[in-house]
């Protein structure tokens, strides 16, 4: 009998430990973010979407040797076509990566021996259509002078 005449105080203790603690949070830093307006700066080392590394003439960097291909732990997601210039020298004439197959790893970026391919922060890479993950030579161009772009213009702030 005299449980049941305790159970209204340990009620009303309970909820007034709930309000205190929900009171004690009102007045602290909120940990979550606004994502789509608000996003936290990344890590120097955050691998994002790939790009290929162009020279100030607008020349590739990559001598299609197919060493990214090698060391790519998920097979196909790297395909290189090349010919020969002229003078001898190799060049990709497609270079294709495909995102869905692809884990983000750092492989092709670490091993190229001439510093040809690269990751941009860039990682919302979300499409409806998944041919849309597949980057082909231009996109690959393109994501280096955007990246390239963005860095400056977020410097100069």
């Amino acid at each position: 009998m005299i449980k049941k005449s305790l159970k209204p105080f340990r009620d009303i203790i309970a909820l007034a430990l709930g309000h205190l603690t929900v009171f004690k949070h009102v007045f602290k830093k909120p940990v979550t973010l606004e994502y789509p307006e608000k996003k936290l700066p990344l890590n120097d080392k955050f691998r994002g979407e790939h790009a290929l590394v162009v020279d100030n003439e607008g020349n590739l960097l990559c001598t299609a040797c197919g060493t990214c291909q090698r060391v790519c732990p998920s097979f196909g997601t790297i395909e290189i076509e090349k010919e020969k210039t002229e003078d001898g020298k190799f060049y990709p004439k497609n270079y294709t990566i495909d995102l869905s197959k692809c884990i983000f790893c750092g492989n092709c970026v670490q091993y190229c021996p001439f510093g040809a391919i690269t990751m941009t922060k860039e990682y919302e890479l979300a499409d409806e259509k998944k041919s849309a993950l597949k980057l082909d030579i231009n996109t690959l161009k393109k994501n280096y002078s955007d990246s390239i772009i963005g860095e400056r213009d977020t410097s100069k702030r």
